[in-house]
């Protein structure tokens, strides 16, 4: 009995077997190649996908750090910096603070602090270089101020038809800023 599908589908489904394993292997090589690329160039499968920022951990600022003194026991170190996210059992004198804020699915910032306590009193820290505390950078925000608006005297028609009425019914009022 002979075979209703032709002898030319039959070599062609090997082949078509063979060109889908390829081109899912080299689809697949593409993705460690976009890597140094997610910062600038977003993915094609994150468009239309809302991502939350996350911040993680315990967020210190400098101010937080400086306020640390050699001697401080555990509870005033706790008031200072906060309860630390990594308490280990194995090493009870070391607290570490973690931070770790997310955006857009990707890690932007993390930072690690670490406190060791000699006889459940402070005996040193180490970590990375925190971020000045909000005061600080509230203050400087203070300091600086924005340019005049060259257009923000300008009353604009409106403010010109108000005073044209202004001046009818009363000559002594002032015009509009």
């Amino acid at each position: 009995m002979e075979s209703l599908v032709p002898d030319r589908c039959r070599t062609r489904a090997p082949l078509r077997t063979l060109a889908a394993a390829l081109a899912s292997l080299a689809l697949a090589g593409c993705a460690a190649i976009t890597e140094p690329f997610d910062n600038f160039i977003p993915l094609v499968t994150q468009f239309g996908v809302y991502r939350l920022d996350i911040n993680q951990g315990n967020y210190l600022s400098q101010d937080m750090v400086d306020r640390l003194k050699v001697g401080q026991t555990k509870q005033q170190v706790r008031l200072t910096l906060g309860t630390p996210l990594i308490n280990s059992a194995f090493h009870d004198n070391r607290w570490d603070y973690v931070y770790m804020f997310k955006s857009g699915g990707r890690v932007r910032e993390q930072r690690q602090f670490a406190v060791f306590f000699k006889d459940d009193v402070l005996a040193r820290w180490e970590g990375d270089e925190m971020p000045q505390s909000v005061q600080d950078l509230n203050r400087v925000a203070a300091t600086r101020t924005l340019p005049e608006d060259p257009y923000g005297q300008d009353a604009g028609l409106v403010g010109r038809v108000i005073d044209f009425f202004r001046k009818i019914y009363d000559p002594a009022a002032k015009p509009v800023p």
